[in-house]
This record gives C-alpha cells, structure tokens and sequence, in this order.
C-alpha cells in the first residue's frame, strides 16, 4: 500500500463512520470494506458498507454519493445477513461473506461485529460446496453453446458479443470446476489468477484476442476447460421446469 492509498484508505473509514452515524443511527453495527479498505483502491473506488440493524422488516441495498466516496451500503439485520451469505455460500460466490470478513467493524456494538465477522471468516476457511452434477452440466452447456457460436462465420462485432457472454460461465466453470470460490464482474480474473497465474494469462490473452475477432486461442481454453469434466455438452442436455412454472 502506498502512501496515496492509505490516505485514502483512512479517509474513505472516516467517511463510512459518518454516513453510519448520519444515514443509520440506529444500527448496531457497520462494516466498510472494498479495495479501497484492503488498500488497493484507485480514484473513484467506492465504499461497500455493510449495515446491522437489530431488526428489520426486511433487508434492502441502496447506492449514494457521501463525504467524497460513492457508497454501495447493503442494509441488513443478523437473521438476513445469515441468510444472504448461506445463499451466497451456496451458490459459490461469497460476495457479501468476503465483505463482512474483511471489513473494518464501525458503530456501537464492536462485539457484534465480531462475531459476524467471525462466523463470515470460517464459512470462507470451509470452501465453496462441491460443484454438483447438475451445476457443472448446466456450465459446460453453457460454455458448449457459445462456443460453438463462436466457430460460426460471423462478423468481427457478434464474435466479441458471444465472447463477452462466454467470460462469466468460463470463469465459473475454470474455479469452481477446481473447487475454489468464484466471483463476478473484476472478481473473476482475480480469482483466477490466485488459482493460477499462468492460467490466469491464458485467460487474458484468449478473451484479447477474441475481442478483435480471433476466436482460435478462446476455443482452444474452452477445449481444454471441457475436457477436464467430460468435453463438450450439448447432445442429451436436458431441464426440465417446475410443476409451478406456468400461469393459470
């Protein structure tokens, strides 16, 4: 962390404890977290603020400009805190979990705090779930499909717009495929770098290359993705809807 980043870091804390007292007087507890908090932030980083109240009718998220730093403030008390993360959990992408694990505890009941970011730190330690039969299909379908889009004839500008569809169900077959935690949107590169850097490259220079129209090194990481999981699925890939799916 450099010294333009942590006076950052110690301005964007002293923001998140005023919007706590301004905009949630009320609440037991904050956490502000984000790359700006880890130290990693850039000019118009924002603030991810975790927000506990005792009780609510029901949990809400809500976005605003406050003391200089946009903020994402996610309101909960502990009952749908618990029940996001164990959602979040479930589904391999701790986004809320790895706030709560990483922030920076503000407000009155420190303690509070404590324990949440304690219960968050050890659902981290354990791991994602295992990648059922039924997920893992669903991706390489998915990855499948795209792929075999992108080995059409087609224009440079519908290349990049299946690779840009293709980047979040590859990212997610790549880590959760080997049991690790995936993420969306910058969290997705990240993760697969920690993984593996070389990988992580491959990954890179693939989806550059398919943005200016040559899918060949794409197809090729595809390839070698599917073959780890049985290759390609698209032949006896089957869903079938919820008896409730329908309007009477």
């Amino acid at each position: 962390m450099n010294d333009r980043q942590s006076d950052l870091r110690a301005a964007a804390i002293a923001a998140a404890e005023a919007v706590l007292e301004e905009r949630y007087p009320a609440a037991r507890f904050g956490l502000a977290a984000g790359s700006i908090i880890r130290g990693e932030g850039v000019s118009g980083s924002d603030i991810d603020l975790v927000v506990v109240f005792e009780r609510l009718d029901a949990a809400w998220r809500e976005s605003f400009i406050a003391h200089g730093f946009p903020v994402e403030a996610f309101v909960h008390d502990i009952d749908t805190l618990n029940w996001f993360s164990d959602e979040d959990i479930a589904k391999g992408r701790p986004a809320i979990v790895q706030m709560v694990a990483e922030g920076v505890a503000l407000g009155r009941d420190l303690e509070g705090a404590k324990e949440a970011q304690e219960r968050a730190a050890s659902l981290l330690a354990l791991g994602p779930p295992p990648l059922d039969r039924e997920r893992l299909d669903d991706l390489r379908y998915a990855v499948t499909d795209l792929c075999d889009d992108l080995g059409g004839q087609r224009p440079v500008n519908e290349r990049r717009a299946i690779a840009a569809s293709l980047y979040q169900p590859l990212a997610d077959l790549i880590l959760r495929g080997r049991g690790r935690w995936t993420g969306s949107g910058k969290w997705a590169p990240r993760l697969i770098a920690r993984l593996d850097t070389a990988l992580a490259q491959s990954f890179e220079n693939a989806f550059h290359a398919g943005s200016n129209g040559n899918v060949e090194p794409l197809m090729r990481l595809v390839a070698s993705e599917l073959a780890r999981h049985g290759g390609p699925l698209f032949d006896g890939y089957r869903r079938v809807a919820p008896a409730t799916a329908r309007r009477v």
